[in-house]
C-alpha cells in the first residue's frame, strides 16, 4: 500500500510540476506533508534545504529521500522513478511530434518563441539565487564573488565545477575565529582591574 501511495503522490508531482523542481516543491509538501503525513512542516523545511545545497534536481532528490524514508530503498526507487518517468515519456512524444513537423514555419517559430521565457525563467531564478546569497553574504560580498564568478568563467573560461569545488574548499577549510578570541571580552575582571 506504502508503495502505491509513493507512486501516485510523486507521478502527480512529475506530471503537474510545470517549470521544473521550484514549481514542483508546493506540490511535494503538499503530497508528504498535508495528504499522507510522512514529515511534518519542519522536517520538509530540512529536506529541502539539505535538497537545495547538492547538486541536481530539487523534485528527485526529494522523492529519492522521502521514499527511502518511507519505505527504503525500493521507495526511493519508486518515488524517484514515480517522479521522472511523466516527464521522459512526455519528452519522447513532444519531440518526436517536433522532429516530424521541424520543416513546418509554425514549429519553427514555437521553438523561437519559447527562448525568451527560458531566458526569462533563468533570469528570475538568477535574481533568487544572489538575493539568498546577500542574505547569507551581505551585498559587498555577494557583489564581488559574483563579479569574479562572472569573469572567470566567461571571460577566462574556466569551468564552474573548479570554481564550486574551490569555493566549497575553501568554506570547509578556511580558519575559524576563535572563541577566545570573544571569550576574552566576556570574561569579568576582578575588583579594582580595569
Amino acid at each position: 500500500m506504502k508503495q502505491w501511495q509513493l507512486f501516485i503522490a510523486f507521478f502527480r508531482v512529475g506530471m503537474l510540476g510545470y517549470g521544473g523542481g521550484p514549481s514542483s516543491i508546493p506540490l511535494v509538501q503538499k503530497e508528504v506533508v498535508e495528504k499522507y503525513g510522512w514529515m511534518n512542516d519542519e522536517e520538509f523545511a530540512n529536506v529541502l534545504a539539505l535538497g537545495n545545497s547538492l547538486p541536481g534536481p530539487i523534485a528527485t532528490k526529494m522523492a529519492g529521500y522521502i521514499g527511502y524514508r518511507v519505505s527504503g530503498i525500493i521507495g526511493m526507487i519508486n518515488a524517484v522513478l514515480a517522479t521522472i518517468v511523466p516527464t521522459i515519456l512526455i519528452m519522447i512524444v513532444l519531440l518526436t511530434f517536433l522532429s516530424s513537423m521541424s520543416d513546418q514555419p509554425w514549429v519553427n517559430g514555437m521553438t523561437q518563441a519559447v527562448v525568451p521565457v527560458v531566458g526569462v525563467m533563468l533570469a528570475v531564478l538568477t535574481y533568487q539565487f544572489l538575493k539568498n546569497a546577500q542574505g547569507g553574504l551581505g551585498w559587498i560580498l555577494m557583489i564581488i564573488l559574483a563579479v569574479v564568478s562572472l569573469l572567470l568563467i566567461e571571460w577566462i573560461g574556466l569551468h564552474p565545477g573548479i570554481l564550486i569545488a574551490f569555493l566549497l574548499l575553501y568554506a570547509l577549510l578556511k580558519p575559524e575565529k576563535k572563541e577566545e578570541d570573544s571569550n576574552k571580552s566576556k570574561v569579568p575582571q576582578k575588583e579594582g582591574q580595569s
